[in-house]
C-alpha cells in the first residue's frame, strides 16, 4: 500500500463550498466505481475553511498517468470534473494545468 496526500483550494465563495460538500455526500456511482478501479482503495477529504486536504490509499496497480489516462477515457468522470471545475482553484503555486498538488511527507511518528 502506498498513501498520497494532496491539496486543492476551493474558490472562496460560501455557497460554492456549500455546494462542493452537498456533491461530496452523493458522489455518483461511476466515480467511486472508476476511483476502485484505478487501484485506490480508500480516499478521504477534508476541508478547512477553501483548504481541501486528499488522503488517498492505494495498491501496487495505481499510477497517476494510469488514473489521467482512465479519467480522460471516462464521459462519466469527465462530466464529474466539469461540475468540480466550477468550485475549486488551483493553489497559488501550483503548476499550470495541475488542480490536486501532491504533497511532501515532512514526518512520520513511526
Amino acid at each position: 500500500m502506498t498513501r498520497y496526500c494532496l491539496t486543492l483550494d476551493l474558490k472562496n465563495d460560501p455557497a460554492l463550498i456549500a455546494e462542493y460538500e452537498a456533491w461530496h455526500q452523493k458522489v455518483w456511482p461511476e466515480i467511486i466505481d472508476s476511483i476502485k478501479g484505478s487501484g485506490i482503495t480508500s480516499m478521504e477529504i477534508y476541508r478547512w475553511e477553501t483548504r481541501l486536504f486528499m488522503i488517498m490509499d492505494t495498491d501496487d496497480s495505481f499510477s497517476f498517468d494510469k488514473k489521467a489516462a482512465m479519467d480522460a477515457a471516462n464521459l462519466k468522470v469527465q462530466e464529474w470534473e466539469t461540475l468540480m471545475l466550477k468550485l475549486q482553484q488551483p493553489l497559488p503555486t501550483a503548476p499550470d494545468g495541475v488542480k490536486w498538488v501532491l504533497m511532501n511527507k515532512i514526518f512520520d511518528m513511526q
